[in-house]
């Protein structure tokens, strides 16, 4: 009989991933048991999110044979941020993408010029990219 704890506290990063992006309305039910595997359902709010959860899925078993996942989108393959105060674009290259070295790829994609030069409320469209 699998144990509840146990998967939980395997894939705390993943729940933990999904928790981390309910500012932009991520929910992730209760998890439970289906069967012998870990049954997390969540609703992430772009591809782009999706994606990030699927990194850390993989990162935390590549197999995941013991892991019931279903995770629905709640909006497209973009995902808007609006700049808070503290960020700066490797922060929320990190965020969404795992890897501080993306902010390059948000820059390009935001027609910003120069990356230290962003501003709090500044609306920023964040896309799929590999």
């Amino acid at each position: 009989m699998a144990d509840l704890e146990a998967l939980k506290q395997k894939y705390a990063p993943v729940i933990e991933e999904i928790q981390g992006f309910s500012d932009l309305g991520a929910t992730l039910e209760e998890p439970s048991l289906d069967g012998e595997q870990l049954h997390l359902k969540a609703t992430v709010p772009s591809v782009v999110v999706a994606n990030r959860v699927w990194d850390v899925i993989k990162a935390t078993d590549a197999t995941y044979t013991d892991l019931h996942h279903e995770m629905a989108t709640s909006g497209g393959d973009t995902q808007a941020y609006t700049i808070k105060s503290g960020d700066n674009l490797s922060k929320i290259a990190k965020r969404f993408y795992g890897e501080a070295s993306k902010y390059t790829a948000i820059a390009e994609a935001n027609g910003i010029d120069d990356p230290n030069k962003i501003q709090v409320g500044q609306e920023l469209t964040l896309r799929v990219i590999s």
